[in-house]
């Protein structure tokens, strides 16, 4: 379910490779001698591996190869399916939900698992609204948590509800963190004790995360012995990683299309264009606001007119854009719930605007905003509409659709002055209320919850910079939320579709942010070296930004006999051993990062 770039180091990426180098094995008998790790490029910001606050892609991508949910999405299609409970079953009333969880669990520090510890991480984010900054509105229904025996967990809700409320909610080991005093500030970021495939053991600012492997993850232990994520300053450098084998896949981000296509014959190398579960867009400052109403930030009051809004969608041609700057690799956007989510996207080709920049300005026109002398438009105080454009400055897809959209809007009397920084300013800013216009992108789940309810009121911040909030657009609608309430609780399929696509509807007519399109994202590895890397979902899917922890969990080096696999469908305990995943921060000072939002700060760092 759920829209961040970064920085620091001035090693180059030969010392770094130098300092971590550790070769992979070419055959089963120096594996048996050295560890198999393989090495991932990207970048992307860490705010923190707290799993109740991080909203950033990277860091919480990692915590779901460390903490296993109640309910996991399925590799296939990611329908709910097996995770700590091995069923679950609900009332006539679908007011009482109950779990059995999967006997003989451990977690990695030997201690069992058991019914006590979703109780505990559930009722941690009921409580408190900080412990539920980045999934609180997946409780928000929950009226009690019960655990009646180490196997059963029983939730009770307020309303009916339909989706699966076990999903997505990384469950932490109550032993640990009840013995934590200040849990919203702890980084989370040692010694982590964990129940997913890998655990992380040490995190490095700039430098590195270390994950060592699970010996008791319940699909037993990975065939890898490390992943490291090495994060470079941009994708041209992580694709000549690639090339040069210092890496072994890239496409965190996606890849340009130049960079994928000088991939696509390299020798030893496998390129996917996979189906991903993101959205790109331009979000706009509808008015961002805490929940009781009071400003926050210091947007261009002009965004708050639902016209200004509808006008600049129209006057940005978009499949323009997605063929100039992403030469057609992605579906055009009708919403935020992608295409690869066919049930639940809305897609109403009547109340879909097209680029019309007359159309564009006559709306602008008919609204008041009259065209001074020099053809740009004068606000309702008389002062000339300026809107700024924060970008990337590490980011040359930010910088190219900044150079069509300038024009554009300058062509309805819109001035837009570009402001390019660093992602974590970007963040920073966006948090805070800070911006105009700024490039954004979310990947979601199965199931759209999670997103339906970060577009409600109640994801709005609780304080006037910003904190508290988990809003996708500092947007809010009554309506909006009554349809939100009630697709949480109608129990019929086709009926909890219609109203989500009503939910959309609104959006897009409200345009708090113009959805540009779904990119495949783009992305290669190195199949000379390692095999069994599993896509999601299967048919198609991603193998970098998944909505679970399938893509390595099979993965293992060419030459690896597959009959010693282990088995990541079944049930069995792992064996020992341990894995190293160091994330390297190659970024120049004053470099980026990636957006991928759940909530953050450029267009490929939120989750």
């Amino acid at each position: 379910m759920r829209a961040i770039r970064n920085l620091v180091a001035t090693l180059s990426v030969g010392a770094l490779a130098g300092a971590l180098a550790v070769a992979a094995p070419a055959t089963s008998a120096d594996a048996a001698k050295s560890p198999t790790i393989f090495k991932v490029a990207a970048s992307s910001t860490i705010d923190t591996f707290n799993p109740f606050i991080s909203i950033y892609l990277l860091p919480t991508g990692l915590n779901r190869l460390v903490y296993e949910n109640l309910v996991q999405y399925s590799v296939k299609d990611g329908s709910p399916t097996e995770g700590l409970a091995t069923k679950w079953e609900t009332s006539a009333d679908a007011k009482t939900w109950t779990f059995t969880i999967r006997e003989g669990m451990k977690w990695s520090d030997g201690q069992p698992i058991t019914s006590a510890d979703p109780q505990w991480t559930y009722q941690q984010m009921m409580t408190d609204s900080d412990m539920g900054t980045a999934n609180g509105s997946l409780v928000s229904n929950f009226a009690k948590v019960e655990a009646p025996d180490p196997q059963t967990l029983v939730i009770t809700m307020k309303e009916p509800q339909a989706s699966n409320p076990g999903l997505e909610i990384p469950v932490v080991p109550k032993h640990v963190w009840e013995k934590i005093g200040d849990k919203v500030k702890y980084a989370n970021d040692t010694n982590v004790v964990g129940s997913g495939p890998f655990v992380l053991e040490k995190f490095t600012p700039s430098q590195s995360v270390v994950l060592k492997a699970n010996p008791n993850f319940w699909q037993g232990k990975p065939k890898l012995d490390g992943v490291t994520y090495v994060i470079y300053k941009n994708t041209d450098a992580s694709v000549q990683a690639l090339k040069a084998g210092e890496v072994d896949m890239v496409g965190q981000p996606t890849l340009t299309v130049p960079q994928f296509d000088s991939l696509k014959n390299a020798d030893g190398i496998t390129t996917n264009a996979g189906k991903g579960r993101r959205f790109v867009g331009l979000s706009l400052n509808p008015g961002a606001k805490t929940r009781d109403g009071k400003k926050v930030g210091d947007g261009n009051p002009v965004l708050q007119d639902k016209a200004v809004r509808q006008a600049i969608r129209q006057a940005i041609n978009i499949p323009e854009l997605l063929d100039k700057t992403f030469q057609g690799h992605g579906t055009l956007a009708t919403s935020f719930i992608p295409s690869v989510y066919p049930q639940w996207q809305w897609k109403d080709e009547s109340k879909l605007a097209k680029y019309d920049p007359a159309a564009a300005n006559a709306k602008l026109d008919a609204a008041g905003y009259k065209k001074g002398p020099d053809g740009v438009r004068l606000d309702k105080s008389g002062k000339p509409i300026n809107l700024r454009l924060f970008v990337d400055n590490s980011d040359s897809v930010d910088q190219s659709r900044a150079d069509f959209i300038v024009p554009w809007l300058k062509a309805v009397g819109i001035g837009v002055t570009v402001k390019p920084t660093d992602g974590d300013t970007i963040s920073a800013d966006t948090t805070a209320g800070k911006y105009d216009m700024y490039f954004t992108a979310w990947s979601l789940g199965a199931d759209p919850d999670y997103q339906l309810g970060i577009n409600t009121c109640n994801a709005l911040p609780t304080k006037t910079n910003g904190e508290g909030s988990t809003s996708m657009d500092y947007w809010c609608d009554p309506e909006f939320d009554k349809l939100y309430a009630q697709q949480h609780a109608e129990l019929d399929p086709a009926k909890r579709q219609e109203i989500v696509k009503q939910m959309q509807a609104i959006h897009y007519d409200a345009a708090p942010s113009i959805d540009f399109w779904y990119p495949e994202n783009l992305e290669a590895y190195r199949s000379d070296k390692f095999k069994d890397l599993t896509k999601m979902p299967e048919d198609g899917g991603v193998l970098n930004g998944q909505s679970g922890y399938y893509a390595l969990l099979k993965a293992q080096p060419v030459g690896a006999d597959s009959k010693n696999a282990s088995d990541s469908s079944g049930g069995g305990m792992g064996a020992g051993g341990w894995v190293a995943i160091a994330v390297a921060l190659l970024a120049a000072l004053g470099g980026g990062a990636w957006l991928a939002r759940r909530r953050g700060s450029t267009a490929d760092d939120r989750e």
